[in-house]
C-alpha cells in the first residue's frame, strides 16, 4: 500500500489552497498577517512522497516561496526536513492532521505544533500553529483556508 490508501485524510489535502496567516502574541495583538497560496501534491513518481509549496504576499509587497518536500515513513506518518525545517507529521482522527517541527536556525528550543482540520466537504480548512520556547508558548498562527483548485 502507498501513502494515498494508508494517509487518506492527507490525499483530500491535494490541490490548490488560498488563506491568510494571522500571528498574534499571547495577548491577542496581531504582530503579522500575510496572504498565502498552497500546493499540495503526492506526486506519483520521483523523489518524493509529498510535496508543498507555500507561496506568501504581504500588504507591503513582500513575498517568500517556500518548497516542503516530504517523505512517506510508513504506518500512516510523514516525514520532512529542508534546510529551514524539520518535523513529521500524522492523521489523529479522519478530519485532523498534526505537526511537529522545528525551525533549524533557532535549534530545538523552538519547536511548533500544529493542527489542520479539513472540513467535511474538503473546500476548507483551519490550521493552528502554536509556537513553543522552553516549554512555554510563546505565539500562535491562525490560518484559514479555502480550496481554489482540486
Amino acid at each position: 500500500m502507498g501513502i494515498r490508501e494508508e494517509m487518506p485524510l492527507l490525499a483530500r489535502h491535494e490541490g490548490e489552497w488560498e488563506g491568510t496567516y494571522t500571528y498574534v502574541d499571547l495577548d491577542g495583538m496581531v504582530v503579522d498577517r500575510h496572504n498565502a497560496q498552497l500546493t499540495c501534491t503526492l506526486p506519483n513518481s520521483g523523489d518524493w512522497d509529498y510535496y508543498q509549496i507555500n507561496r506568501y504576499t504581504w500588504e507591503d509587497g513582500r513575498t517568500e516561496e517556500h518548497r516542503f518536500p516530504g517523505s512517506y515513513l510508513g504506518q500512516g506518518r510523514c516525514a520532512f526536513d529542508t534546510e529551514r525545517i524539520k518535523g513529521e507529521f500524522w492523521a489523529v482522527d479522519d478530519d485532523t492532521i498534526y505537526l511537529s517541527w522545528i525551525y533549524k536556525e533557532s535549534g530545538a528550543d523552538l519547536r511548533l505544533f500544529e493542527l489542520i482540520v479539513l472540513s467535511p466537504d474538503g473546500n476548507t480548512r483551519s490550521r493552528v500553529w502554536q509556537w513553543v520556547r522552553g516549554g512555554k508558548c510563546i505565539q500562535r498562527t491562525l490560518i484559514d483556508e479555502t480550496r481554489v483548485e482540486s
